[in-house]
């Protein structure tokens, strides 16, 4: 009987039935033998099954082989390269400049904001771009920043875009060698971005899973970031002296983080009470109050050969206001800020709270200043004086339109209300500024108080010569322009207060005037590291207060005592004018009196005792018990001022503005 052929069988047999590993079919020639014959075969035995790569393997395989796998790994290095550019844009080494704390949540803080353009925009090479372009041109806006203020961006400030604008055009913004480095680290990488291979169109969809999942660990992040104690935790707090120590985005974040205001230890309204119950009634001295009360806050004015004594100029920029004594209390007032933050300046003159009690580099006009706030301006106007703000520049700046309405300015003047004005460069100067304030005076029936912020040292120190005599110099450094400017507007302001002084000695009305600088200058950091000599991380407790002294004096065309050297913070300036002008002094001004007698320097920098012992930033702690409780009190005080208004206790602010 004949065999059939075994691809007869093979074919009968179900598909499926053959096992995954058995061989194929044979082909129709090969036959099976005659009955009897041994069949000749060379088959081999049979193999053990070949092992199956890994899970984890196939993944690697596939994602590595995967046509979108360019695209993901260029997504995933775009944190890093916008890290780079930010961080040379902040004049930062960015492999050096942070430790590993920083680093990491630099890095988180990145990619974020990557991950949340890749959502946007659904492809991962679309939302790289978009974030880094985003990153540099926030980068870009810092560098600027930093060069023209010495400091950074802090979130603050895009609340003042308007008044950035307000005074834009005047900088010099030629690209230096980080712009350009960092300039060159972008076009690299969307270079990579655009070349092949090229994303499919329309938006990749993530799993379910993946998205989810992304916003939960970016909520888990916020929440840690912005509501528990975690960077105190790791030692990570919004830096003022060192702006740039966190890296700027983190040190922005890190300002918003501290921007929310909480009562300090220990206030409650009670507590506020019993303070403000150590107050004793003040009736001041009628007799010795002026007529005229002119408060000028000069823009930029310092004397920097004062505060740096090896500082070498061509002549002195200021001869008149050195040799200004008779009848003159004068000499240095230590501000809260440094080459900017004008607004803060005044806040704490008419009002006597500290910035020391705010969140790093916050600005009091744009967020916690409210209608009928009991100030200075509240004070004299229940004195019986008529109030004046004038600013000769735009009203958009500071949001003083609404402070000063708040406060209770009879009148308020910018610069359309100038007459006749002056130009220097492109700000009107100092003496078209003190020309208006003899139209005023001599307009006004009765007691008038004027609080004048002017406009004619501003920076930047780059804008030309308009009207400006190149006077003063650096000594040997006859190319340094940025600061031969400075120098030779201080001389133009020197020669307006000789004529305001000339101006109100033969007036036969009480005069008084209170004159200080805001700030010192945004020279750059270049030229302060020059005068120290070292970099200005390095500095000691006391070149750092260096850089916030400015000068100030009070003068009266009547006979008052004359006293030179006089030391404090201007939160506590206010009060002293109070003083001298025989003012009945408010609860809160009682207080300030006692820590001019104490404390007379109490600031962002750190403390100053009346024997000059200087404290630092963060030496707190070193007062001593009797300082300490007095600093408690301000402290509790100055909140119940600014963020209790409707647990004032009665009177002790003084009047509020009439409404």
């Amino acid at each position: 009987m004949q065999t059939e052929p075994l691809t007869s069988q093979t074919e009968a047999a179900p598909a499926a039935a053959r096992p995954e590993d058995a061989p194929a079919a044979l082909p129709p020639e090969s036959a099976a033998p005659p009955d009897g014959a041994v069949p000749e075969t060379d088959a081999p035995e049979t193999a053990a099954p070949e092992k199956k790569p890994s899970r984890l393997r196939r993944l690697l395989r596939g994602w590595l082989f995967d046509p979108r796998t360019p695209a993901r790994l260029l997504f995933l290095l775009g944190p890093w390269i916008a890290y780079l550019c930010v961080e040379y844009l902040n004049e930062n080494d960015p492999f050096t400049a942070l430790n590993g704390t920083q680093l990491l949540f630099s890095a988180a803080w990145y990619y974020l904001i990557f991950w949340l353009a890749r959502l946007l925009t659904g492809r991962p090479k679309a939302g790289a771009a978009l974030a880094v372009t985003l990153c540099f041109l926030f980068g870009l806006a810092n560098h600027y920043v930093l060069a023209f203020r010495g400091r950074i961006i802090f979130p603050v400030d895009l609340m003042t875009l308007g008044t950035a604008a307000n005074v834009a055009a005047s900088y010099d913004y030629t690209p230096d060698r980080n712009v350009w480095i960092a300039a060159a680290i972008l076009a690299g990488y969307l270079l990579l971005l655009a070349l092949p291979p090229r994303q499919p169109r329309g938006r990749q969809h993530l799993r379910r899973g993946t998205v989810v999942g992304s916003w939960a660990a970016m909520l888990v992040f916020l929440y840690a970031f912005f509501c528990t104690p975690l960077l105190p935790t790791v030692g990570i707090w919004a830096q003022q002296w060192k702006t740039q120590a966190n890296g700027f985005l983190l040190n922005f974040m890190t300002a918003l983080r501290y921007s929310f205001v909480s009562a300090p230890e220990g206030y409650d309204r009670e507590t506020a009470e019993q303070i403000a119950a150590q107050a004793v009634p003040s009736a001041g001295d009628a007799a010795a109050r002026p007529e005229n009360l002119l408060v000028i806050m000069n823009e930029s004015f310092a004397d920097l050969q004062a505060s740096f004594p090896d500082l070498e100029l061509t002549e002195d920029p200021l001869p008149f206001f050195h040799a200004l004594t008779e009848n003159t209390v004068k000499g240095t007032m230590i501000s809260p800020v440094t080459g900017g933050g004008t607004a803060n300046v005044e806040f704490e003159y008419l009002t006597g709270d500290s910035l020391a009690f705010l969140p790093s580099a916050t600005v009091a006009y744009q967020l916690y200043c409210y209608d009928r706030m009991p100030s200075m301006v509240s004070q004299v106007q229940a004195l019986g004086y008529h109030t004046v703000s004038f600013h000769p520049y735009l009203a958009s700046g500071w949001n003083r339109t609404s402070v000063y309405s708040w406060m209770g300015f009879d009148r308020q003047m910018y610069r359309d209300d100038v007459v006749d004005p002056q130009y220097i460069r492109s700000y009107v100067s100092d003496q078209s500024d003190y020309e208006q304030l003899f139209r005023l005076t001599d307009e006004t029936d009765g007691p008038l108080f004027v609080f004048n912020v002017t406009m004619q040292n501003h920076s930047g120190y780059a804008q030309g010569w308009n009207h400006l005599e190149r006077t003063v110099e650096l000594a040997g450094q006859s190319g340094n322009g940025v600061a031969a400017q400075y120098f030779s507007l201080l001389r133009e302001s020197d020669k307006a207060i000789q004529a305001l002084i000339e101006h109100y000695q033969d007036s036969d009305e009480r005069t008084m005037i209170v004159f200080f600088g805001d700030h010192q200058p945004p020279l750059g950091n270049d030229f302060y590291e020059k005068l120290y000599g070292k970099k200005l991380d390095d500095r000691t407790t006391e070149e750092v207060f260096q850089q916030y002294e400015v000068p100030f004096f009070i003068w009266t065309n009547y006979d008052q005592p004359e006293r030179e050297g006089v030391v404090l913070s201007s939160n506590l300036l206010g009060t002293l004018t109070a003083q001298l002008a025989g003012f009945p002094l408010t609860g809160y001004q009682q207080l300030h009196s006692r820590l001019l007698d104490a404390l007379p320097v109490n600031t962002t920098v750190g403390f100053r005792r009346p024997d000059g012992t200087l404290l630092g930033e963060g030496e707190e702690s070193e007062l001593t018990e009797t300082e300490e409780r007095l600093y408690n009190d301000y402290r509790l005080m100055a909140y119940n001022h600014l963020f209790d208004e409707k647990a004032h206790p009665e009177g002790y602010f003084g009047p509020d503005p009439a409404a």
